[in-house]
């Protein structure tokens, strides 16, 4: 007998929307987490009295349109600002504003505006492209499958329809770097370094490593996705979490906070159920983890129990990071030089030139903290002023690069490292040192301690070629179903992949309905 159709080992956005669907769809769904908050990295934490911040996930650019219509979470709550444009920051003052397909300031010429709508058009039809594998499992390539055999031909007919052009042109870029593809394609040096960071957030690549071509166009295809563009979650990336748990209980999920699960209960070659951290037992006809790949075949079902090919390409699945985040409560509105207050609410990037991001990566291959890193900065307070006191502020910011594991240890050097980021901040907003209420940086291994993300890394696995579309995870567990009966993925260690899109967690729902998983 059993408790449930289906327990969902974690309320991230993926596990929520995949318990969403599968209680839409008439089966009885328990989802779990260890969290007291729902929405794993969409979360919102009070970092000061008074002063809120979305702890880990600070942009919205990737939640598919289509789940937001099917789940009704606008109207469970969901609320985003104003599309965000891009400036990039110049030291001289004279910042590069990306809006859309234009351009502008930093001494822009004509050739790279009309360069870069050209860019735009051709990653657009790579992202229709792309979009057909990733609204879908991805096709595995040897077996005799007929669904998987017709994704195929769609694929290829689809490849064929982008014109010779396009499909020599992504045939050729998608394995290289991002380095490459953005000097073939520009002049400016600010614009190319602006590109090139949408490549290599949340990764552990600089931008001459190969793969970020396919990381950039991994987050590229948000334009495919989601109408409103790069935006931020009024209330806070918590509210999204909210947002996710009230529709998964409408419509009839059990959602339980506080409760985490200690390992994956195993019989018979066959999953059944859980044991939580309390000794309690629950049986389930399936278990579906949103967990990283790591977190759920190492710590929760073990090695033991897999394969030994399985365990040891589960062993070698690459998870670290090297995004950090910075965190700062102000007591007014800083002022970057050269902004008004309308750009100050835009997307705020620190990156002068690929190769000072690549610099920036290179101390990091070596477990070092170097001098220089490359910011991504939102102050969201700005459009939303509920998340800090009257008249005062938040600021928060990606930073790229910090190791996990620096020599000698975090905490003999964390707070020479946060003073650092705000020197390098203070180059461009002059004054904003004494402005600092209170600050904090969270380095990798605490988005692990926080979170559950082996690694930090919130993609949950190095994004790949041999990490992505058929090979996510790794072979044997790609089409969101594991090598053991009855144990399934659908977070973001499961195809497509990371960011806040949901694909993970709708596709796997959608597979294991069709499967007749609950049979």
């Amino acid at each position: 007998m059993t408790d449930y159709d289906a327990i969902i080992i974690g309320a991230g956005h993926n596990g929520l929307i995949c318990g969403s669907y599968l209680a839409k769809a008439g089966q009885r769904v328990l989802i779990l987490d260890a969290r007291d908050q729902a929405g794993g990295c969409a979360s919102t934490r009070e970092v000061a009295p008074g002063f809120r911040m979305s702890d880990c996930a600070q942009w919205l650019y990737q939640l598919d349109d289509a789940i937001v219509r099917d789940l009704g979470l606008e109207a469970a709550g969901l609320k985003v600002g104003a599309r965000k444009r891009t400036v990039a920051l110049q030291a001289d003052g004279d910042h590069l504003s990306i809006d859309g397909d234009f351009l502008r300031g930093a001494g822009i010429g004509t050739k790279d505006q009309a360069a870069f709508q050209t860019f735009r058009q051709q990653m657009d039809v790579f992202g229709k492209l792309m979009l057909k594998l990733y609204r879908g499992r991805a096709p595995k390539l040897v077996d005799a499958n007929w669904p998987d055999r017709l994704t195929l031909m769609k694929l290829g007919l689809g490849l064929k329809l982008m014109g010779k052009t396009n499909m020599q042109d992504l045939m050729r870029i998608v394995l290289i770097n991002i380095y490459d593809v953005m000097n073939e394609n520009f002049d400016h040096e600010g614009l190319k370094a602006a590109l090139a960071l949408d490549a290599i957030t949340g990764t552990n690549m600089g931008p001459r490593s190969p793969n970020t071509v396919y990381t950039y166009l991994h987050r590229a295809l948000g334009n495919q996705l989601q109408s409103k563009g790069v935006v931020q979650v009024m209330g806070g990336m918590g509210a999204l979490g909210d947002a996710l748990q009230k529709v998964a209980e409408k419509h009839g999920a059990a959602v339980r906070l506080g409760s985490a699960v200690e390992a994956i209960v195993k019989e018979d070659d066959r999953v059944c159920g859980v044991t939580l951290a309390d000794g309690t037992t629950l049986r389930a006809k399936a278990v579906i983890s949103s967990a990283d790949p790591t977190t759920t075949f190492r710590d929760l079902l073990g090695y033991q129990h897999l394969e030994t090919g399985t365990a040891r390409r589960a062993a070698q699945y690459r998870t670290r990071s090297g995004t950090a985040k910075l965190h700062l409560a102000l007591s007014e509105l800083p002022a970057f030089s050269g902004l008004d207050t309308a750009a100050l609410s835009q997307r705020l990037v620190i990156a002068p030139t690929m190769d000072a991001i690549e610099s920036a990566f290179n101390p990091m291959k070596y477990a070092e903290c170097g001098p220089k890193q490359v910011f991504d900065i939102s102050i969201p307070s700005i459009e939303d002023p509920s998340l800090a006191p009257s008249g005062q502020h938040v600021l928060t910011a990606l930073v790229h690069y910090l190791p996990y594991a620096p020599k000698g240890g975090w905490e003999a050097q964390r707070q020479a490292v946060l003073d650092n980021l705000i020197e390098q901040l203070e180059a461009y907003a002059p004054g904003i040192k004494g402005q600092i209420v209170a600050s904090e940086l969270l380095v990798p291994s605490d988005f692990e301690a926080a979170y559950g993300m082996t690694g930090g890394n919130w993609h949950h696995g190095e994004l790949s070629i041999d990490q992505a579309l058929m090979m996510r995870p790794f072979p044997g567990s790609t089409q969101y179903k594991t090598t053991i009966d009855g144990l399934y993925l659908c977070g973001a260690g499961a195809h497509p992949g990371g960011s806040l899109m949901g694909l993970p967690g709708r596709n796997a729902a959608k597979e294991m309905i069709k499967q007749g998983a609950f049979a």
